[in-house]
């Protein structure tokens, strides 16, 4: 009676249908048709190519990066109302553009992650889940990343270079609006229904403007029209790459766009000194 071939001291009449060792039921892993012993099983999934998106990068079955990013957001939000003076922290890590010149060039980034109240958080976050899960799936993680974080950093930037002298910026809406911008270009070169979205970005831009003349919010013009400039333009790049060289292409225009931000901080951190 044959034995297992990695268990000497048990007999079975089972063998792998991919090399006919024999197997015992501790060592047989179901296939679609019969069993396979492990070593073939992981040699099969070695051999498997993972399935590449439209625009390059592996597909993404499950936007893991967008529920990421909203939970690394409540969890900053809970810190900063739950830890100490939420105005404190906001002063701490908000983009205040003489600070920033004085070489505090952190704030472009951390105000990305603090809110000014539950409202504040609610609406980005429900942006951030409603138009990051499709651009997940679409782009892929990594590309994913690089449009949220550059976004981010664009909308910053337009905050530093125009935003009143002494004003404290905070919010992840440059980065949200960098997705706004990137998910209607996406969306025209797959040819989908863009009025919808188009429709979402003239709403978000007229409220962005009107509210604070209106007197209510103090909105950040500058934030929102950075981030959607930004995001548009890296999404352009990440659309119309050319298929050969894609990856080169479209990482290349993610450092110069970030080059380009950098020049403009150096400029006008040179004009306020």
């Amino acid at each position: 009676m044959p034995t297992c071939y990695r268990h000497p001291g048990r007999e079975t009449y089972v063998r792998c249908t991919r090399c006919e060792r024999p197997i015992c039921p501790d060592c047989m892993v179901e296939a679609s048709v019969g069993f396979q012993c492990p070593e073939c099983v992981h040699q099969g999934n070695r051999d498997i190519r993972h399935a590449k998106g439209r625009f390059g990068g592996e597909v993404a079955t499950v936007p893991r990066l967008t529920y990421a990013l909203i939970a690394v957001n409540v969890v900053v939000f809970l810190l900063q109302y739950g830890l100490g003076d939420a105005d404190l922290i906001r002063y701490d890590f908000g983009l205040i553009p003489p600070l920033v010149a004085e070489g505090e060039y952190y704030r472009l980034l951390t105000s990305a992650f603090l809110h000014n109240g539950v409202t504040h958080l609610a609406l980005n976050m429900w942006a951030l889940w409603a138009v990051g899960q499709s651009l997940e799936l679409w782009l892929g993680r990594s590309r994913f990343l690089v449009l949220y974080g550059v976004s981010a950093l664009g909308g910053s930037t337009l905050v530093y270079l125009a935003s009143p002298y002494l004003s404290n910026t905070a919010g992840a809406s440059g980065a949200i609006f960098g997705l706004f911008g990137a998910i209607f270009v996406i969306s025209r070169r797959m040819n989908l229904d863009i009025r919808p979205i188009a429709v979402v970005i003239v709403l978000n831009l007229a409220f962005t403007f009107v509210i604070p003349l209106l007197g209510g919010a103090n909105i950040s013009w500058q934030g929102h029209v950075g981030g959607l400039v930004t995001g548009g333009l890296l999404a352009f790049a990440y659309a119309h790459a050319p298929r050969q060289n894609r990856t080169a292409v479209q990482f290349g225009a993610a450092g110069a766009i970030t080059a380009l931000l950098l020049v403009l901080i150096v400029l006008r951190t040179a004009a306020f000194t």
